[in-house]
């Protein structure tokens, strides 16, 4: 054998297109194998050649020949053709070769072995699985897609195919076809298109994309998607609110994909006067809340902080008016839900109908002192003493309800400002000397008695 022709072989070549059996024939019909076939049986390929076209065995006729071509099925002497006529022969011949060349390979291997392991090599038994639907075949094609070609089985741009077409096939080989069909479907009005693949049931093509399996779909799950695919529309589940005038909110559980079928849905009708916050063509998505706005009274709903409650512990070893936080605490969260009526735009009235905590307010904990500060010390406690006669009558504890406290008669802001607290909340509360301290604070602070000026006057003094 030259060397091209070990070239072309060792390849795994198509048919020739010649009329007469050539050896690139031979390797093509026996495939990978070729020569190991032929060695087992002790011929090389030219003397396999002649024992095909002995009269012995006996070959069919080559159909198909276009007309201008069938008075000559030779190269012999090749005449003037079209080129139409031309390549309808070529196409006859390689049929012609792919159709009985093996059989006929096979019944000269079978002859000179008795029935032996060379011709029964050629003889495979392979499974064909098209969409999980399996059939075996008998064959003597070597290659994946010669045995599909032989079944009668094409394939489009959207199918798959394990193993590739020019992989070799064995006995017991297995060859997987799925078929690519287009799913076309639209989930809540939005169009898309998917090819899928080894599905049988609209279930597996939309799990296959990973559309919504829930809610309302135009098809039966359970049906089988044709060849040439199908459509089906989704509408998604959405939970929505619904405020409707000065009703109580309405939660509904809803597959309408606008607002203008929800109200459809719910039976729901508009007065000339009445609004909705969605225009209708507007899409409803989870959680979306819808209000209708009738007669100017509307519903809403308002987040409001909840302040966290205060628990104050006394505590002996801390002065009074003194405070410590021992825990921060946090606010609470509520929804509020207000009936709003509207006159003209304007907000006229506001009620309360009810509200919900949607977050617990943490409690603030606060150290409290409860220790009585000592006495400050004076030196002029009986200037002092005059003026609290002549202020209150000498008691210390007065509280007469006039808004004026103690011996000296502080008002509250002023006992405050002057760091009174310290003492006690009120004048009235604290002792004589620490009502006198205060007291003090104030004279030196204002140069003199003058927040006393009656008083001040009648003792003599100074202002």
């Amino acid at each position: 054998m030259d060397p091209a022709e070990d070239q072309w072989h060792g390849e795994f070549p198509e048919y020739s297109d010649s009329l007469d059996v050539v050896p690139q024939d031979i390797y093509a019909a026996l495939g990978p194998q070729a020569d190991e076939l032929m060695a087992s049986v002790d011929v090389d390929v030219d003397e396999l050649i002649r024992l095909i076209n002995a009269e012995t065995t006996m070959l069919p006729p080559i159909l198909d020949v276009p007309d201008d071509l069938s008075g000559d099925r030779t190269l012999a002497a090749p005449q003037p053709q079209t080129q139409t006529a031309e390549s309808g022969l070529v196409t006859a011949v390689k049929k012609w070769k792919r159709t009985f060349l093996r059989s006929a390979i096979a019944a000269v291997l079978f002859s000179l072995t008795g029935g032996g392991a060379a011709a029964i090599a050629m003889n495979k038994s392979v499974t064909v699985d098209i969409d999980g639907v399996e059939h075996n075949v008998r064959t003597y094609s070597s290659t994946v897609g010669e045995v599909l070609e032989d079944e009668g089985i094409t394939t489009g741009e959207h199918d798959t195919m394990s193993p590739a077409p020019s992989a070799a096939v064995g006995d017991g080989g297995k060859i997987v076809v799925q078929r690519g069909k287009l799913l076309k479907y639209s989930v809540d009005g939005q169009a898309q298109e998917k090819w899928v693949r080894g599905v049988k049931t609209l279930g597996d093509g939309l799990r296959q994309v990973g559309a919504p399996m829930s809610g309302k779909i135009s098809g039966d799950l359970n049906s089988a998607i044709p060849a040439e695919g199908m459509s089906v529309s989704i509408q998604t589940v959405k939970n929505v609110t619904v405020f409707d005038g000065a009703n109580a909110p309405k939660q509904v559980q809803t597959t309408a994909v606008t607002v203008d079928e929800l109200l459809k849905e719910m039976q729901t009708s508009l007065g000339a006067e009445d609004a909705v916050n969605m225009a209708a063509d507007v899409k409803i998505t989870d959680g979306a809340q819808i209000t209708i706005t009738r007669n100017g009274v509307t519903v809403v709903n308002k987040a409001e902080s909840i302040p966290p409650p205060v628990e104050e512990i006394k505590d002996e070893t801390m002065d009074k008016g003194t405070q410590q936080v021992v825990e921060a605490g946090a606010p609470g969260e509520k929804m509020v839900t207000w009936r709003i009526t509207m006159k003209n735009g304007q907000e006229t009235k506001r009620e309360k109908i009810g509200e919900q905590v949607t977050k617990e307010a943490v409690k603030k904990v606060v150290k409290v002192g409860a220790k009585k500060a000592p006495n400050p010390p004076i030196s002029d406690g009986e200037v002092w003493d005059r003026l609290a006669q002549c202020e209150s009558g000498g008691n210390w504890a007065i509280n007469t309800g006039n808004s004026y406290y103690g011996g000296v008669q502080f008002n509250a802001s002023t006992w405050r400002a002057y760091g009174g607290t310290a003492y006690a909340p009120l004048p009235h509360q604290a002792t004589r000397e620490q009502q006198i301290a205060i007291a003090t604070k104030l004279r030196d602070a204002r140069g003199g008695y003058s927040a006393w000026p009656g008083c001040a006057k009648k003792l003599g003094l100074p202002r």
